[in-house]
């Protein structure tokens, strides 16, 4: 239950990147040594990635601060089916890599990932000679991946679904048995998710040569990964909700743990808030914002889809129409995001309109406590969780434990920030 809030203050640890987790994790498995990966962020998807890797042979050793694996240099054949909870990034991910091993894999397909799609990454493994079914009853669904190897070749692959297509094959192909081209057949977007993909890549001393556009990629065959040490950075889609809080509430409020300088698409939010009106000082040490009046903006989702939901629930403050576009693939998420943020900020008084794959919200909205149902969507509790703080009345999130997904403190962190938070 969340009451109003005005005041908030103080200074909090944005959460470790989930982003950049999953994928130090995926290298290290296919490094034949030992990788470090400090600070870490421990959720439920990235336990999932966890659960996967350990399935194909590496041994995982967690501690408090940091994680060990122990990589190998062929994969072993999983014993039973892979359960990836509801994580579409670990999916995405170890399919492709799942083709490296030399026997079937079964992926388990929770109840969300049933929905989201999945059928271009296979068609594109298979034209790198990857055979893969579906099969599905009322009950349950799963992928099983039919492999001896990754071939190489050439394959194609549409931008405009998932970068999560993209960044799998980049993690698997560098070790196919003839080189590989691939070719993005639309624009590429979230392209800074892939670029965080060769990033990592480049750090296990994997090869990527890729266009400017990030339409084109080839990959050099017979690849070893190397084993590397890493420090995971500050979560911007995570800490955006923190930094909206302070936006909303008028409020002063330091995040630690960001690095203004990532190549994180959704560092895209400081801008975000300085055009809606809110002060922003950046600095190596922190970020502060502290909330003014604020004014509607329009927002492009195409490259910063995690950051539609907290741009709603700030456009439910600002002054003015705010128009978030090219949202169309939020309708393939843990939920369909455009209907769960549409039917959820209305229960609170939000003047929202969705058309097709634009949200419309016209500000300020006499906005008040509801019961909300986040779907089982992490972002939609969050964001709902962040628009009650400028909400009269008292607002109730069901199934709070959804953001344990991603951002397991965040009821705490708000807490901790003095936020009016009870029943967590």
């Amino acid at each position: 239950m969340i009451k109003k809030s005005r005041g908030l203050t103080g200074e909090v640890y944005a959460p470790p990147s989930k982003a950049y987790t999953h994928r130090a994790v995926i290298a290290s498995l296919l490094s034949d040594g030992s990788s470090k990966i400090s600070n870490p962020l421990s959720s439920d998807d990235t336990q999932a990635t966890l659960q996967a890797i350990r399935a194909f042979g590496a041994k995982v050793n967690v501690w408090e601060s940091y994680w060990t694996v122990e990589g190998v240099a062929s994969l072993k054949v999983p014993h039973n089916p892979i359960d990836c909870q509801e994580s579409g990034v670990t999916l995405r991910f170890m399919i492709p890599v799942a083709a490296l091993a030399h026997a079937p894999s079964t992926f388990i397909l929770g109840s969300s990932l049933r929905r989201r799609p999945l059928t271009p990454l296979l068609q594109s493994l298979k034209q790198l000679g990857i055979e893969s079914n579906i099969q599905r009853n009322e009950k349950s669904a799963s992928v099983i991946i039919h492999s001896r190897g990754i071939k190489g070749g050439k394959t194609s692959i549409r931008g405009d679904i998932s970068s999560q297509f993209i960044s799998g094959l980049l993690f698997a192909c560098p070790k196919a048995d003839e080189d590989t081209e691939i070719v993005v057949t639309t624009p590429l977007e979230s392209r800074s998710y892939v670029q965080m993909t060769m990033e990592v890549l480049m750090k296990h001393d994997i090869k990527v040569s890729a266009s400017t556009d990030l339409r084109q990629f080839k990959i050099p065959s017979n690849q070893e990964y190397s084993p590397y040490c890493h420090e995971v950075p500050g979560d911007f889609s995570s800490a955006a909700f923190l930094l909206a809080a302070a936006a909303i509430t008028s409020s002063k409020v330091k995040v630690k743990n960001l690095n203004h300088l990532t190549t994180q698409g959704d560092k895209a939010i400081l801008n975000i808030l300085k055009e809606m009106g809110s002060k922003v000082r950046v600095s190596d040490e922190y970020i502060e914002v502290e909330g003014y009046e604020l004014t509607a903006i329009d927002v492009d989702a195409k490259d910063i889809p995690d950051l539609i939901p907290v741009c709603a629930a700030l456009a439910c403050y600002s002054k003015g129409t705010s128009k978030l576009y090219n949202a169309k693939r939020l309708r393939y998420k843990e939920s369909d995001r455009l209907s769960s943020l549409y039917v959820e900020l209305k229960k609170m008084g939000a003047n929202i309109t969705a058309i097709k794959d634009t949200l419309i919200i016209r500000g300020p909205c006499a906005m008040h406590g509801a019961i909300i149902d986040p779907h089982n969507d992490h972002r939609i509790a969050m964001t709902c969780a962040t628009a009650a703080l400028g909400a009269s009345g008292e607002t109730t999130i069901k199934n709070f434990e959804c953001v344990k997904k991603s951002y397991p403190t965040f009821f705490d962190d708000l807490r901790s920030l003095g936020a009016d938070i009870v029943g967590w």
